[in-house]
């Protein structure tokens, strides 16, 4: 009989499957992160890394761009409105809809978020040296890119 940390492993068959994996790596992932960061900035941070990348968005768009349902969006953009991070204002083509841009102060905030996000990652990915990280993230980014129409 093996050791007691043997014998809580899940079956081979299982570990072997890269899909199994990679969850139990998000699943550990989210778990690091959310000790860097509270749950709401990490929503904070995709709805303002899209602004900075993509310019201003409505807020459908954001939605679309970040697979995040319509009401969710609503309220991260009106916390992020509330705390100064974001703008809004008429879209001057079509003034029924608004457009969200980020600010100065929300862009601090974005770095202040990456900061911790990069913390996080650095944590989760400790055991691999530079390059390894790099190959994983073109591994992943590669993998994903093939399935780019599937839902997330």
């Amino acid at each position: 009989m093996g050791d007691a940390h043997e014998d809580l492993q899940p079956p081979a068959r299982l570990r072997a499957l890269t899909s199994w994996q990679a969850h139990k790596v998000s699943t550990v992932g989210a778990r690091m992160t959310a000790r860097h960061m509270p749950l709401t900035a990490r929503s904070d941070f995709a709805v303002l890394a899209a602004l900075e990348e993509y310019g201003p968005l409505s807020q459908a768009d954001l939605g679309r761009r970040l697979g995040l349902d319509r009401n969710d969006v609503s309220g991260i953009v009106t916390r992020l409105h509330t705390g100064g991070h974001v703008d809004r204002e008429a879209n001057p083509e079509d003034r029924r809809r608004n457009l969200v841009t980020v600010n100065k102060t929300g862009l601090r905030y974005l770095d202040e978020i990456q900061r911790n996000a990069d913390k996080a990652q650095a944590e989760l990915l400790s055991g691999l040296d530079a390059n390894e990280r790099r190959q994983l993230h073109a591994l992943l980014a590669k993998a994903l890119e093939a399935h780019r129409g599937e839902p997330a």
